[in-house]
């Protein structure tokens, strides 16, 4: 079973190796899948964050869920559903049936 890691920016590893210690910040450009440095000089830089476009890096939890909604969405919605027949289940039985302390059974939850 895969794990799920945090994917590693190759692009701040990039600009390290560029620059060194002239580096005065980093951003991560994510629209543009990029690493943007800013540098003492006032100039700036940027490298990519794939070493290959067609590299397929490890899964993340958000990657997981993006790919994944309409599958959790349709579990939540059965589950959702399946607890309310539930409980529309319990509250029917307890008016069907005709002793009172039976009725009181089946429609309070005691808690713990």
């Amino acid at each position: 079973m895969p794990t799920l890691q945090r994917r590693q920016l190759v692009g701040h590893d990039i600009l390290l190796a560029r620059h060194g210690n002239h580096i005065s910040a980093m951003r991560v450009d994510r629209q543009a899948d990029r690493v943007i440095a800013f540098l003492d000089d006032g100039s700036t830089d940027s490298a990519p964050n794939r070493i290959s476009p067609g590299l397929r890096t490890p899964e993340t939890v958000l990657s997981v869920v993006r790919d994944d909604w309409k599958f959790f969405a349709v579990v939540t919605a059965c589950t959702t559903g399946f607890a309310g027949v539930m409980v529309a289940a319990a509250i029917a039985l307890a008016g069907f049936s005709g002793d009172p302390a039976m009725a009181e059974l089946l429609s309070t939850y005691p808690g713990s």
